[in-house]
């Protein structure tokens, strides 16, 4: 490996795939699965039930967020390589005119004209369809979707998030169960946002604040929904 790839390797946007997965899923698991159990709980049910609760929430939950990533992953891919084909096709029939395309593309980033000629022919030269991949259409091997990479990383994520609330709804008392799974999961997405902000390079505090902000609403207002429906039951 050369310095230059090394010094490719170093940046973020190589995590950006897996990264935004991995976070979603962890999110979602923790979100959606202590709101559940922290509504039901404040409705007043048993805690066998709020545990079987939690139970299918994090096994949907799993397979939902891998299917959804799966599905999505690969429409991206697919209208890629129907792109790439389409590339194809045009590099065959009109190259002289693929040719004029490209150069103006590095025109109009600021090369002299004659220079962009010069360019595109030895980029083409190369690798029409690579060069025409990248410049044209932004396709890159960096940003390559992954569908069961990203639909792994998502059930993953989703399921050990979703353990947290669980199990801090298996282990607290019944009529604790609502604060105490109200409280992990505040200090797991705190926990959550300062990992992702510093594996993506930014600094924590935004990201936290966000990520906790609407956690709290989120589990606030279901807790609210089960309380209300609770009293009427």
């Amino acid at each position: 490996m050369d310095k230059f790839e090394r010094h490719r390797k170093q940046h973020l946007l190589n995590r950006s795939g897996w990264l935004r997965a991995a976070v979603l899923g962890a999110n979602d698991g923790i979100l959606s699965t202590a709101s559940l159990l922290s509504g039901i709980a404040a409705a007043g049910a048993e805690h066998r039930t709020i545990v079987l609760a939690g139970v299918a929430a994090l096994v949907a939950g799993a397979f939902s967020m891998a299917t959804g990533e799966y599905v999505s992953v690969s429409s991206q891919a697919d209208i890629e390589n129907a792109d790439l084909n389409r590339e194809k096709h045009d590099l065959i029939a009109n190259p002289v005119y693929e040719h004029e395309e490209l150069a103006h593309i590095y025109v109009q980033r600021g090369l002299t004209p004659e220079l962009a000629k010069e360019v595109a022919n030895q980029l083409m030269t190369h690798n029409a369809l690579e060069a025409h991949a990248r410049d044209e259409l932004g396709i890159s091997a960096v940003i390559e979707p992954h569908p069961l990479q990203a639909a792994f990383s998502s059930a993953t994520s989703f399921s050990l998030g979703a353990a947290l609330p669980l199990v801090t709804a298996v282990l607290s008392p019944e009529g604790a169960i609502a604060w105490a799974v109200f409280a992990a999961s505040l200090i797991a997405l705190t926990i959550l946002g300062f990992v992702a902000a510093r594996l993506a390079g930014n600094a924590p505090g935004k990201p936290v604040l966000r990520i906790v902000l609407w956690g709290t609403i989120s589990m606030g207002l279901t807790a609210l929904i089960g309380s209300l429906s609770g009293s009427q039951l």
